[in-house]
């Protein structure tokens, strides 16, 4: 018989929020990467006093780390400390330099996130989990497989792919490619999890390919995925709609325009941050109960999305 914690993890949580915008320049080299970048990373971490798991979120293609600021403080106030880094603000189909950012970003998690962080909240680095929203989800699990031979002085304990997209179709994926299309053959010695939108694969209109098309999307991303493994998709609602309501600028605009939505934001950004942050419960906290009760069958915690959602799991 499981117990069911009574705390809706899709309601915001119980600790208040605090948001901030950091600058930190990078000085590392790695081959023929950039020796010199400046990261403007976005924080959000609880306000009250204690220690917490981090949870290191990238985003997606072309898009702003800002954009994904309710969903993060969703996160955040479930008692995670969220950092999400600006990769890029311009970028060609090589994915090599965002790998590589997102390294060494990890590697100065340690070194340096303590003197941005309120006084009371402490980082626990043992706990730490690596996210990432469509192309960002690909550079996740990029960065959690090890390609281009990338190194972390910490290690992951949990990789989440948020609707991952590893390019324009099989046989056209961005460099370096993720996929391999042999099922289970990601090595990643960590729990995973896969959440997908049943309207990315849908094109909006005749002039744009759909922003998360069938061959290189959330499906083939779970089949590689070894156990444990975690599989959502949310059937109406599409490859954008867990960003803020309001997304600002040329590139927020473009957000509502480029692909297939749902018919509000609100719900899929309730129903991604509820689920990350059951999955984050259950394998950072060792507290599956959140987890459990979103698969359950009678569904004891209220799921803001229709329950036709498909659910999988490898455990």
């Amino acid at each position: 018989m499981c117990s069911y914690s009574s705390t809706n993890v899709f309601d915001s949580g119980k600790h208040s929020t605090h948001v901030q915008r950091v600058e930190w320049r990078s000085t590392t080299c790695t081959g023929n990467y950039n020796c010199s970048f400046l990261y403007c990373l976005y924080i959000a971490t609880p306000l009250e006093d204690g220690e917490f798991p981090i949870l290191l979120f990238l985003h997606g293609y072309l898009l702003y780390n800002i954009f994904y600021s309710q969903l993060i403080q969703h996160v955040a106030s479930h008692g995670f400390i969220v950092i999400a880094p600006q990769l890029y603000t311009v970028a060609g189909p090589d994915t090599s330099d965002e790998i590589h950012s997102a390294a060494a970003i990890t590697n100065w998690l340690s070194e340096g996130l303590t003197k941005f962080l309120p006084s009371n909240v402490r980082p626990n680095f043992s706990k730490l989990a690596l996210a990432g929203h469509s192309r960002g989800g690909k550079t996740a699990f990029a960065l959690a497989l090890r390609k281009l031979n990338t190194t972390t002085n910490l290690r992951f304990s949990a990789v989440i792919g948020v609707d991952p997209v590893d390019g324009m179709d099989k046989g056209k994926q961005t460099p370096p490619p993720v996929l391999t299309y042999v099922p289970h053959s990601f090595d990643v010695d960590m729990a995973a999890l896969v959440i997908g939108s049943g309207l990315g694969e849908v094109k909006r209109n005749p002039l744009f390919p759909p922003c998360a098309p069938k061959g290189v999307n959330h499906e083939n991303f779970f089949s590689e995925c070894q156990k444990p493994a975690w599989y959502f998709v949310a059937k109406d609602y599409g490859h954008l709609d867990m960003l803020d309501d309001d997304t600002k600028g040329l590139a927020g605009k473009a957000t509502y325009c480029l692909c297939k939505n749902g018919e509000s934001r609100k719900p899929m950004r309730m129903f991604v941050g509820g689920v990350i942050v059951a999955f984050l419960n259950a394998y950072l906290n060792g507290d599956n109960t959140h987890l459990l009760a979103t698969t359950a069958t009678d569904r004891h915690q209220s799921v803001p999305i229709p329950l036709d959602f498909k659910f999988d799991c490898l455990v």
